[in-house]
């Protein structure tokens, strides 16, 4: 599948099957979301997965739009050191855990965290340094059958384009 192909492809998904990821699997998205742009190279992000079942419902019921956590296979929470651009790097990051998700077979789901009022508890829960920011949360499971081929509906481009001024 190509590139553009597979941005075609990707959409949020918040259910999942009931199905374990293997860690082989984890580790080739967490990988892809090493491998991100970053301002100057600095690269200020960790990645901290998690697939306890136990750990999942905790995420869940601490967040306010992310409840669809307790029932992933797995969250990535996308931390970043307080540089000048850890946002923008967290957040090509995060793309690349979706885009590696959806290359692998998966449903994925960002769930916004920078500046929420749940990330003082969340980086807790974690034993985060003070010095992290959390950027965001990603759901990652196998979706529920049927829903592979279920794209949303987007604008068109000719909606979006502008050529020389807005």
């Amino acid at each position: 599948m190509s590139g553009i192909d597979l941005f075609k492809k990707r959409r949020s998904a918040r259910a999942f099957q009931e199905k374990p990821i293997a860690k082989s699997v984890l580790e080739d998205i967490v990988d892809a979301a090493r491998l991100a742009p970053t301002a100057r190279n600095v690269q200020p992000w960790e990645f901290v997965v998690v697939t306890g079942k136990a750990i999942l419902k905790d995420i869940a019921a601490i967040t306010d739009h992310g409840k669809f956590i307790a029932n992933a296979g797995a969250c990535i929470l996308v931390f970043c050191a307080d540089t000048k651009y850890y946002l923008e790097d967290g957040c090509a990051a995060t793309e690349n855990i979706l885009l590696a998700a959806a290359a692998l077979g998966l449903g994925a789901c960002w769930v916004a965290a920078d500046k929420k009022a749940y990330c003082d508890r969340i980086n807790s829960l974690f034993s985060a340094p003070g010095s992290f920011k959390l950027v965001s949360m990603v759901a990652i499971g196998y979706l529920l059958p049927g829903e592979e081929n279920n794209p949303v509906q987007k604008r068109g481009l000719e909606e979006v384009i502008h050529w020389e001024k807005f």
